[in-house]
């Protein structure tokens, strides 16, 4: 039968979705390029805020008119299953921490395939665990993914090898916090890395998402392993709010001052590191003071990339039982921290016009004839250049907009 894996979410969550394609060529199976021509379509679901469960309720109502099988995967397949069955009864609903089974359930609903053909991409994700540490008042992700389990590092680097020997040029390691890697097995993320960078090809390592307290504990021995200049030296750190007393009610165990200073700590070693956060307006208690806090942060930090999430209430969590703010005022104060950093960004951007970067690695094709690079930092870079994907070229930044950089191949 024909599949297509459609995921929605997180890096971990479109991890998760390749590995499930894999799992589906392994039954026989044969991919497609959409859900249009799919007999099959594995839902890879997203519940962590509620315009994504309003989104994936009505794509379960579409398919369902449109009379496809359907295989419900993802957080949703775990903490909303009710949901899901009063939309799709007859359907296959596997949570993450089933998806050992899912050859098993799959091949016993619709058997085996005759199509062996294995798809090959330049940019591959690895997921190396399953939950995290953490308990934050706002996340519902939490009781889809339970606590920590890092999975094997002999299984990772195995996956990890496979893919680069199959042509993969670009491998991004994720979890639900990757900085926590280890802490349950003995082991901890710098020394998977080692593993993973025994192997001599040439490609590029993206570290996922930690969170800023599992990063404290291991940062120095990860900068040594940054030497390499096969792992981008690019982190993404959410600090989620400039106001110590948000922290502390969204049950986050850090202070504005000690997310600073590992910021600092980062670029004192590679004053060229790019750095990627997240923040979330309108969090129930948020003052205007609060909310002056975050913008200073923004100002101060100068991260290259800010993503700004407005607060949504989610179902089981503490913070749904919090006094909300009002949501005008949230969208209000959304719009701000959104202009605050489209000028840092931008600002930020103008200050590379002119630098050269060797070895960017083509990464995808954009829009209108030109081809993305990725800088040694991770920085997206916009080249009029025909180029293969997969292929490393020398570039120099010529202009830029707030959220990519605009460039020139370098003649070899």
């Amino acid at each position: 039968m024909r599949y297509f894996v459609e995921s929605y979410g997180c890096t971990m969550n479109y991890g998760e979705g390749g590995q499930l394609s894999e799992d589906m060529s392994a039954l026989g199976h044969e991919e497609v390029s959409s859900a249009d021509s799919a007999d099959i379509v594995i839902l890879n679901t997203c519940t962590v805020v509620d315009t994504t469960e309003k989104k994936m309720i009505r794509r379960m109502s579409d398919l369902r008119k449109a009379g496809k099988e359907v295989i419900v995967t993802g957080c949703m397949a775990k903490v909303q299953t009710g949901r899901v069955s009063i939309r799709l009864p007859d359907s296959l609903i596997i949570s993450p921490d089933r998806y050992c089974d899912f050859r098993s359930e799959v091949s016993g609903k619709y058997g085996i395939g005759c199509s062996f053909a294995k798809s090959r991409h330049c940019s591959n994700i690895i997921p190396i665990s399953q939950g995290c540490l953490g308990n934050c008042t706002y996340c519902i992700t939490k009781f889809a993914r339970g606590r920590l389990n890092s999975y094997d590092p002999d299984t990772i680097v195995s996956r990890f090898d496979s893919l680069v020997r199959g042509g993969a040029r670009e491998i991004l390691i994720t979890a639900q916090d990757t900085g926590c890697y280890g802490t349950d097995t003995g082991t901890d993320l710098p020394s998977l890395l080692r593993l993973m960078l025994e192997n001599k090809e040439d490609f590029r390592l993206r570290i996922g998402m930690m969170n800023p307290d599992s990063l404290m504990p291991i940062a120095d021995d990860l900068l040594d392993v940054m030497e390499d200049p096969r792992i981008y030296r690019f982190l993404h750190i959410p600090v989620q709010s400039g106001s110590d007393p948000i922290l502390t009610s969204m049950n986050r165990s850090y202070s504005v001052k000690g997310f600073i200073d590992l910021a600092e700590k980062l670029r004192s070693r590679y004053p060229d590191i790019s750095i990627s956060t997240d923040m979330i307006s309108g969090f129930p208690g948020e003052t205007d003071a609060c909310h002056l806090k975050s913008l200073e942060l923004i100002r101060t930090l100068r991260a290259d990339t800010v993503n700004i999430t407005r607060f949504s209430s989610r179902p089981g969590t503490e913070a749904a039982l919090m006094e909300p703010v009002h949501g005008r005022i949230s969208k209000n104060r959304s719009a701000e921290l959104t202009e605050m950093k489209n000028r840092v960004e931008l600002d930020n951007n103008r200050k590379m016009i002119g630098e050269r970067y060797y070895g960017a690695l083509i990464t995808e094709t954009g829009k209108k004839g030109t081809m993305i690079a990725r800088t040694r930092n991770y920085r997206p870079v916009s080249l009029c250049s025909e180029l293969a994907v997969g292929s490393f070229a020398d570039v120099e930044i010529t202009d830029c907009k707030s959220t990519y950089l605009i460039g020139r191949v370098l003649n070899n």
